[in-house]
């Protein structure tokens, strides 16, 4: 029924993740492993192509009113997975979250502002602020031991009074960090001193692992609300980040009024696969598929972590939420370069650099894990081959 490991070729289909293995990484496509970019290589869940299928079946694609249920079902997912209850008019829609950060970047702040980012972090972060001729303000996450950890004072004594917005990533790409009520409490209260916008993006917020419980940042911190932007999307949940449909969802009527205001000068409209797919999705029978993606990926996760922590000096963090590794090669007194060739000539694997992410992310890689499970095991041999003269 669920096909998480059923091989699919993806060369050749467009595909950004694996047809650019070679001018991105300098890796044949024939023999190489796209683990970079954080989409999936299985197929979505089956009541999101029977969406599709309906309306194929239809026959048309003309314009579309009446988005009533698809405001229903993001309700319903966010209240049913995630203990948030919103209100249907708090949701408006952007062209997947790159394009709402981007809006935000736009709405609140002005050319020249500074805008306060928490690395090692998302890199299309730091690179979204510059696009749009702002200075991203680093203020590093301090790490303790496994797990990485807020120093508020650190970044307090790195403000100018010049910075104007905080983008937050909640759960934490790339270390897969859940942020407890209390931490994103103080995150707020943070922004509140020093009369930052909020925009908490929660992209990842369906892959959670037992043991692990995710709090929106509203639910943590509601006297926040009147500065605080949410960003969702059903994208990377479920393998549809090319339909490229997103949420803001803004629960202040006058930073929702300024945004919507936005929306209309550029004349933007969300696109009809887009809506049906993610109605689809935001269902029992999506939230079942879920489960079962979840189960596959912790299967996958020990596999990788049992194979790479198995070549000294190399750590990967264990993985409390998302899909991707947050490898430490640091143990092993090689250097970025090094560990990358080692990675991408000897392994042949394609993995985001660590230091795209910011402060603290030196002689890291992220590995994508949302794949088959062969993929995966192959991965973490060659990833020993690779290294096999530190054994």
């Amino acid at each position: 029924m669920y096909r998480f490991d059923e091989e699919i070729d993806r060369r050749g289909t467009h595909s950004s993740k694996w047809d650019t293995l070679e001018s991105g990484f300098g890796i044949t496509a024939e023999d190489g492993l796209a683990m970079w970019t954080a989409d999936s290589d299985y197929p979505t869940a089956p009541c999101v192509l029977d969406a599709v299928r309906r309306q194929l079946d239809h026959g048309l694609f003309g314009y579309f009113t009446d988005d009533g249920p698809y405001r229903a079902a993001i309700r319903w997912w966010m209240d049913a997975r995630h203990g948030w209850r919103i209100e249907p008019d708090w949701i408006l829609t952007a062209q997947g979250l790159g394009n709402a950060i981007a809006l935000c970047l736009d709405v609140w702040t002005a050319p020249g502002d500074r805008v306060v980012i928490f690395p090692p972090v998302y890199h299309e972060f730091a690179a979204k602020v510059r696009k749009a001729g702002r200075e991203a303000v680093e203020c590093p996450l301090r790490r303790d031991g496994d797990r990485y950890e807020l120093d508020l004072d650190d970044a307090q004594s790195r403000l100018t009074g010049r910075e104007t917005m905080l983008i937050w990533c909640s759960p934490q790409n790339p270390s897969g960090r859940i942020w407890s009520a209390d931490e994103l409490r103080a995150v707020a209260d943070f922004a509140t001193r020093n009369g930052l916008i909020l925009v908490s993006d929660e992209i990842h917020h369906d892959f959670i692992y037992p043991g692990g419980t995710f709090v929106p940042m509203h639910v943590a911190a509601p006297q926040a609300t009147d500065r605080m932007v949410v960003l969702t999307a059903a994208s990377k949940t479920f393998n549809i980040a090319g339909m490229k449909t997103g949420n803001l969802i803004i629960p202040d009527p006058g930073l929702r009024a300024a945004m919507a205001q936005r929306l209309r000068s550029i004349d933007y409209s969300a696109n009809l696969l887009g809506y049906k797919m993610v109605t689809a999705a935001y269902s029992p029978e999506g939230a079942a598929w879920v489960d079962a993606q979840i189960a596959h990926l912790l299967g996958n996760i020990a596999s990788f972590d049992a194979a790479v922590n198995a070549i000294p000096g190399v750590r990967s963090l264990p993985l409390a939420s998302t899909y991707l590794a947050w490898v430490d090669f640091s143990g092993t007194g090689m250097t970025d370069d090094e560990i990358a060739a080692r990675v991408r000539d000897g392994a042949r694997i394609a993995a985001s650099p660590g230091p795209g992410f910011g402060t603290g992310g030196a002689r890291f890689l992220r590995f994508n894990l949302a794949t088959n499970r062969s993929r995966v095991d192959e991965a973490g041999r060659r990833l020993q081959a690779a290294f096999a003269d530190l054994q």
